[in-house]
């Protein structure tokens, strides 16, 4: 069993995030991935980078065939990344994969990848942490559940946006690089993670979750899917969908709604299919402050 951290040679956000892990720890170099060296972490040797010569979120399966290749079972999947925007924002973020709707940036049309909810969560703190030392004026979010690859490992994004310019910058990869190693210094895996942080499921709001995102810098709390007012509004979310979602989270908890992001239509009808599953929909009072 393994954490795998990805890299792509087309993304050159993804490029220099893995030269700053390659710096700031010892590797051993051990097999090779599409022709580009493996390497593992040379202490927690459960900790390997590879890197893939295509787009990252076309690599369809590519869990499988890292076992296949390389004899490594991932049990937990690190994409590293750029991030793209229209609103070219310096940005840092973290999010879950999969699609509500069709597939229009890989994966498979309305299938979700199983979210590290708890993982993600403390990552997206030590970014926001580390931020804090350097005069970078970046946001730290997370972004909401979309696009591809599918795997069947547990996945999550972390990028650096919005354009060439903060790609290649050395500061924001190098806070990355360290807030990955310090999340796996002390958390390999989701079970790992204090069993005291409540797991929710979020609807409603924008691609950038701001209220979802408030609510962990503040609360004991980690959300895995969350699902964006834009899906909804497309008629994504049916039961079906929101039964998947569920089904595709670990330890999920409770759901969430960013109510002044949603039609009072919309929270009633939520509320309601949540209730006739017995399941519950909680605000931030009831959650825990963080330490």
């Amino acid at each position: 069993m393994a954490v795998i951290i990805v890299s792509s040679i087309e993304d050159s956000a993804s490029t220099n995030i893995k030269k700053r892990l390659l710096e700031q720890s010892t590797w051993d170099t051990v097999d090779s991935f599409d022709d580009i060296s493996v390497y593992r972490h040379s202490t927690m040797q459960d900790i390997v980078i590879v890197t893939i010569n295509n787009r990252k979120i076309t690599r369809e399966n590519l869990d499988l065939e890292i076992e296949n290749k390389l004899g490594i079972k991932p049990k937990q999947v690190i994409f590293i990344s750029r991030h793209t925007s229209k609103m070219k924002k310096p940005t840092l973020t973290v999010h879950p994969i999969g699609n509500y709707g069709e597939a229009r940036f890989g994966g498979i049309p309305k299938t979700l990848v199983t979210p590290a909810p708890r993982l993600m969560t403390h990552l997206l703190r030590l970014i926001k942490k580390n931020l804090q030392s350097t005069n970078l004026g970046y946001q730290v979010c997370y972004e909401v559940t979309h696009h591809g690859p599918f795997l069947e490992t547990p996945t999550l994004f972390v990028e650096i946006g919005s354009t060439e310019k903060e790609w290649r910058k050395k500061e924001p990869a190098k806070i990355i690089a360290q807030s990955i190693l310090q999340l796996l210094e002390k958390y390999r895996y989701e079970e790992d993670c204090p069993d005291d942080i409540t797991v929710l499921l979020g609807i409603g709001g924008g691609h950038y979750a701001p209220r979802f995102t408030d609510v962990v810098f503040e609360k004991k709390a980690a959300f895995g899917h969350m699902i964006p007012s834009y899906q909804i509004d497309a008629g994504c979310i049916d039961s079906k969908m929101l039964e998947k979602t569920m089904n595709a989270t670990p330890k999920l908890k409770a759901a969430y709604f960013h109510k002044k992001a949603l039609k009072k239509s919309q929270v009633t009808e939520y509320k309601k299919w949540f209730q006739n599953k017995g399941f519950p929909v909680i605000s931030s009072k009831e959650l825990s402050s963080l330490d």
